[in-house]
């Protein structure tokens, strides 16, 4: 322990009325100019200042100061968000002080999306902390990229392991073979916030009981202009939406949101740490797709397939939703969704214009190139709607409605400032 840390306590106790406590420390200036010192472990009574600094000092007392030091001098109160976020990833508010300082030489870890982020005891009870994708675990962080704060994570977070841009930040396609292996507490939040924005301040909002959530009504009614119409869309095809977008396969936030306020929707939420707290810009745009297609009335048709081929299209259609077709291996042909067994399909089942079976789309087809895509051309404006950092917001200034789970909403510290 430095002296300045113990000074820096006797200051904040001589410069104020009240005690100065904190995780198990009570310091106070006594009437009659003498300090009293107090721990789990013991009261130390009538200290003169010298003796209450030596007190500060010794073994079993100096772990609560250099504690008070780094949660009142390094992080401060100011971004209360933040505050909440380091406490957490160190169980602060549960175990005494002694048992985590344990704790953190081995390192304390926290999963946050697919993120994890390791807590460990620097000098003088300063923390560090390492962040890398949970698929890295274990990995000697010598073996992977290393890197420095914030600014690097837009860059790590922008493109899938295929190169392929992530219209969603929180979608579980974040890549690996990355490591942050020195940050402080204020660039470790930063840093997450930017792989996962607003995660941590909407965290904290519903951990205080103050998340304010948008339900889908009055999302959709609030759009305009083109999006104007996912008002139209029934309640059933909004439980359709919600378990084709808002489950842990897809996005790693805990859907909040539900049909309104006094109906929920039985499509799964979710189980990630932290809350979606309104239908995102990315589902408003689906939506909009789904609202057209569920415009269509159904039709019978009649197609000749074996059982074997019935399966193996209800099998494709489970691969592809489940993002499962790299997974299927080119010699697999026992897999429905093989490359070559759909092939082999389409080769038998499929005429010269694509039809299934020969059988048309419009009875009146005859080889016509037909098209259902609405006026506004739907091909191409969904996609690319990224939520996260409000670059395709269908707000109402804008479009109408849309995510609001942006640093412009809620700022990592919740101080009103962006420290970007």
């Amino acid at each position: 322990m430095r002296d300045e840390q113990a000074e820096a306590l006797l200051d904040a106790v001589d410069g104020g009325d009240d005690a100065v406590t904190l995780d198990g420390l009570r310091a106070v200036r006594n009437g009659d100019d003498t300090y009293t010192v107090e721990t789990p472990d013991g009261s130390h009574e009538a200290l003169s200042a010298s003796a209450a600094h030596e007190t500060l000092r010794r073994d079993e007392v100096a772990p609560y100061v250099t504690n008070w030091y780094y949660w009142t001098e390094d992080v401060g109160r100011a971004g209360r968000h933040r505050r909440a976020f380091l406490r957490r990833a160190e169980a602060a508010d549960t175990h005494p002080v002694p048992e985590r300082y344990d704790a953190l030489r081995n390192g304390l870890k926290t999963e946050w999306g697919e993120a994890v982020v390791t807590a460990t005891l620097g000098a003088d009870g300063h923390r560090r902390y390492e962040i890398r994708h949970a698929d890295d675990r274990g990995v000697d962080a010598a073996e992977l990229d290393a890197y420095d704060g914030p600014v690097d994570a837009r860059e790590l977070s922008t493109y899938d392991d295929r190169g392929r841009y992530r219209p969603l930040r929180t979608a579980p396609s974040l890549v690996s073979g990355w490591v942050f292996p020195d940050l402080d507490g204020h660039d470790a939040v930063e840093t997450l916030d930017t792989l996962y924005p607003a995660s941590i301040a909407n965290w904290n909002l519903e951990r205080e009981g103050e998340l304010d959530v948008t339900h889908w009504r009055e999302t959709a009614e609030r759009q305009t202009g083109i999006y104007g119409v996912v008002d139209e869309l029934a309640p059933d095809a909004v439980e359709w939406v919600a378990e084709a977008c808002c489950v842990d396969s897809q996005c790693l936030k805990r859907r909040e949101w539900e049909y309104d306020e006094d109906h929920e929707l039985d499509a799964d939420g979710g189980s990630g740490a932290f809350p979606c707290r309104e239908p995102c810009s990315l589902v408003v745009a689906a939506a909009r797709r789904w609202t057209k297609l569920e415009e269509e009335e159904t039709r019978t048709y009649e197609f000749e397939l074996t059982p074997s081929e019935k399966e193996q299209v209800e099998a494709v259609v489970d691969a592809v939703a489940d993002d499962r077709t790299d997974e299927i291996r080119e010699a697999d042909v026992y897999e429905g969704a093989n490359r070559y067994r759909t092939r082999f399909l389409r080769a038998k089942r499929f005429d010269e214009e694509g039809n299934l079976s020969g059988v048309p789309t419009e009875p009146d087809e005859h080889g016509d190139d037909h098209h259902h895509d609405d006026e506004e051309g739907e091909h191409g404006d969904d996609h690319d709607h990224d939520d996260e950092d409000g670059e395709h917001d269908h707000d109402t200034d804008e479009h109408g409605g849309g995510d609001h789970d942006e640093d412009d909403d809620h700022d990592t510290d919740g101080d009103g400032d962006h420290d970007h």
